[in-house]
C-alpha cells in the first residue's frame, strides 16, 4: 500500500507540473510568410548585407567615376621685414630699414582629364559589375539566412506536433489508470495493473515536460534568427506542402543556370576582364587641361620700382603626359590581370562542376526523404489500426496492459518518426531550391 502512495504522490507532482507548462504554452501563431517578412527586416546578417550593396551603389555613381573635374581655391598673405640698400641705373643708392612687403593672393582653379587612355570608363564599368556582385552576395546571404529560418522553424513546428502526440499518449494511460482503478476496486485486477498505469502516466508526463522545454529552446532559436524579443514565444505552423515534381524537374535542369555560386563566378570573369582593360590604359596617353582666375596684390617699400601693385587675370592651359615606359610595371599588371582571368575562368569550370553534383545529390536526398515520409505515413496508418484492435482486445481482457501499452508505445513512435520524416523532406526540398536558385522565387 506504500508504493501506491508514492506512486500516486509522485503521479500528482508530475501532472500538476506537466499542466503548469500547458498553461503557459503560447497561442500566438507565427506564419511562414510573416517569419519571412520579419527575417527581411530585422536578421542582422541581412542588414549588413544590404549595407554593402548600398556601399557598391555609392560607388557606381558620378561622384565617384572621375568623370567630374576638381575644383579648387587658394588664398595666401606673405610679409616681409628687410634693411634694404637698393642702387639705381642713375648711379644714386638708397638704404631703407625695416623695409616693409607686404603680398597678398587668392585664386580658383580647375583641373579635368580629357583622355587617360579609356582608364575611367573601364573602372566605371568595374564598379557597376561590382555593383552587381554585391547584389548577388546579398542575395546568397538571404538565401542562407532562409534556409536557417526554416530549418529552426520547422524544428519548432516538429516538437508541436510531437507534444501533441506526447499529451495524447498522457490521455490513454490516464484513463487506462482509471479504468485500472476502477477494476481493483471491484476487485476484477490486482493492485499491479495500478501501479504500471500509474508508472507509465509518470514516463508520459516526463516526455511532455522535456517536450515542452525543447519546445522553448526551438522558439527562443527561432527568435534569434529572427532579431525578435527572445521570450516572445509563439507556435508554428505544421502545414507542409511540397512543389509539384514537375516544377522540380525543371528547376533542376535550370539549375547550373540560376545557381548563385556560379553567377558570382560569372560576375567575377566580367569583373576581370575590365581590369585587364583598365590596366592597358596605362599604356595610353593622358590630356588634361587645366584653367584659374586669379588675383594678386603687392605694396612694396621705397627701394622698389613700385609702391604697390594689382592685377586680377584668367589662366588657361592643356598637358598630353604619355608614360612611354614605366619600368615595366604596366606590363607586368596586364599580365598579371589575365593570368587573374583565367584563374576566374577556371574557378568557375570546377564550382560548376561541384554544383551538379550538389544538385544531384540533392536530388537524391529530396525524393528519398519523400519516400520515407510516404512510408512513414502509411506506417502511422498500420499503427493506429494495430493500436485500435489492442485497445478493443485489452477492453475485453483478452490482452495484457503490456501487451497494450507497447501497441501505445509503437504507434507513438510511428507518429514521432513521421512528423520527423515530414519535415526532413521539405527541408531536403528547401536546399533543392536553394542550390537551383529558386528559393527566393517559391511560396512556403
Amino acid at each position: 500500500m506504500k508504493l501506491s502512495v508514492q506512486h500516486i504522490a509522485v503521479f500528482i507532482l508530475m501532472f500538476a507540473f506537466a499542466k503548469a507548462y500547458s498553461q503557459e504554452t503560447p497561442t500566438s501563431l507565427l506564419t511562414k510568410e510573416e517569419a519571412v517578412r520579419t527575417m527581411l527586416e530585422n536578421n542582422f546578417g541581412i542588414l549588413l548585407a544590404n549595407n554593402q550593396v548600398a556601399v557598391a551603389e555609392n560607388n557606381t555613381g558620378i561622384l565617384n567615376t572621375g568623370y567630374l573635374p576638381t575644383i579648387s581655391t587658394t588664398a595666401g598673405i606673405n610679409y616681409n621685414v628687410d634693411n634694404q640698400e637698393a642702387t639705381f641705373q642713375d648711379g644714386t643708392s638708397r638704404s631703407v630699414n625695416g623695409a616693409e612687403t607686404t603680398r597678398y593672393n587668392a585664386s580658383v582653379n580647375l583641373d579635368y582629364t580629357l583622355f587617360d587612355g579609356l582608364g575611367r570608363y573601364y573602372n566605371y564599368k568595374t564598379l557597376k559589375e561590382q555593383y552587381g556582385l554585391s547584389k548577388l552576395q546579398a542575395r546568397e546571404t538571404i538565401e542562407n539566412v532562409m534556409v536557417q529560418l526554416f530549418t529552426v522553424y520547422y524544428e519548432v513546428a516538429r516538437v508541436e506536433e510531437n507534444l501533441g502526440v506526447l499529451e495524447n499518449a498522457l490521455e490513454i494511460s490516464k484513463e487506462r489508470e482509471l479504468r485500472a482503478q476502477y477494476q481493483f476496486d471491484y476487485g476484477q485486477v490486482n493492485k499491479l495493473e495500478v501501479l504500471n498505469a500509474q508508472v507509465d502516466i509518470v514516463t508520459d508526463s516526463t516526455n511532455i515536460l522535456n517536450a515542452r522545454q525543447q519546445l522553448r529552446n526551438a522558439q527562443r532559436d527561432l527568435n534569434v534568427v529572427l532579431a525578435r524579443e527572445l521570450e516572445d514565444l509563439k507556435v508554428a505552423d505544421t502545414t507542409v506542402a511540397f512543389i509539384n515534381p514537375i516544377s522540380i524537374e525543371e528547376y533542376i535542369n535550370e539549375g547550373t543556370v540560376n545557381n548563385i555560386s556560379l553567377l558570382q563566378s560569372e560576375q567575377n570573369i566580367i569583373i576581370s576582364d575590365y581590369q585587364i582593360k583598365q590596366a592597358k590604359s596605362l599604356l595610353l596617353p593622358t590630356v588634361g587641361i587645366t584653367g584659374s582666375y586669379g588675383w594678386n596684390e603687392g605694396n612694396f617699400p621705397a627701394t622698389n620700382f613700385l609702391a604697390s601693385s594689382t592685377s586680377t587675370g584668367f589662366q588657361t592651359g592643356a598637358t598630353l603626359r604619355w608614360n612611354l615606359f614605366d619600368g615595366g610595371r604596366s606590363i607586368v599588371g596586364i599580365k598579371n590581370a589575365k593570368i587573374a582571368l583565367d584563374s576566374q575562368e577556371y574557378i568557375k569550370e570546377q564550382l560548376k562542376q561541384q554544383v551538379e553534383r550538389d544538385i544531384s545529390n540533392a536530388k537524391g536526398n529530396y525524393y528519398n526523404a519523400l519516400a520515407i515520409y510516404n512510408l512513414q505515413e502509411q506506417n502511422v496508418i498500420t499503427s493506429k489500426a494495430n493500436f485500435d484492435r489492442s485497445e478493443e482486445r485489452f477492453k475485453l481482457g483478452q490482452i495484457t496492459s503490456i501487451e497494450f501499452r507497447q501497441a501505445q508505445l509503437n504507434l507513438l513512435n510511428a507518429q514521432t518518426t513521421k512528423n520527423a520524416a515530414k519535415y526532413t523532406a521539405k527541408l531536403a526540398e528547401i536546399q533543392l531550391l536553394q542550390l537551383t536558385g529558386q528559393l527566393l522565387n517559391v511560396d512556403f
